[in-house]
């Protein structure tokens, strides 16, 4: 049932950057990194970042998108969620911060893209986390500035400084 969340075929990164240093460019870096998996920038400032083409919009996107990562302000969460919802994305990472764990303003927005998971049946991951990394079908769906080892033990942290080194 979660399958594609962990071993996605088509993946895109909303807030995909060309500049070394944000989170955009991290996550994007560490997805290439993983075998078997397409991944698809999305910026509307650009046309290509590391090689790919970049698109404005995952609804400008010919292709099923399985796995969005979201690495945009708060503020454009919202927006992100709800075009991910109506181009069927069944699941989404936020990455992004700035909601409850900020400001009275970032619980109202954290409330809003739970109601539009919850409206178009999207599975979420975060939001405010490092992201998801799966040693078995290479997939760094995260920030982190390296890839776990594979084994035999699975985890799950509140927080990402547990989960990396």
């Amino acid at each position: 049932m979660l399958d594609k969340l962990f071993d996605p075929d088509v993946i895109a990164v909303i807030g995909a950057s060309r500049t070394e240093g944000k989170v955009g460019h991290a996550v994007l870096k560490n997805l290439l990194q993983g075998a078997g998996h397409k991944v698809i920038p999305i910026n509307p400032n650009v046309t290509e970042i590391l090689g790919l083409k970049c698109y404005a919009d995952v609804l400008d996107v010919p292709e099923k998108i399985d796995l969005a990562v979201i690495v945009v302000p708060a503020a454009a969460v919202p927006s992100a969620m709800e075009k991910c919802g109506q181009a069927h994305i069944s699941y989404v990472v936020v990455i992004s911060a700035g909601f409850k764990e900020a400001s009275l303003e970032g619980a109202r927005l954290e409330r809003e893209i739970t109601a539009i998971a919850g409206k178009y049946g999207i599975r979420m991951v975060g939001p405010n986390c490092l992201g998801i990394i799966d040693t078995s079908s290479s997939l760094n769906a995260s920030f982190a500035a390296s890839m776990a080892f594979p084994g035999n033990i699975a985890m799950m942290s509140q927080s990402g400084a547990i989960c990396t080194v």
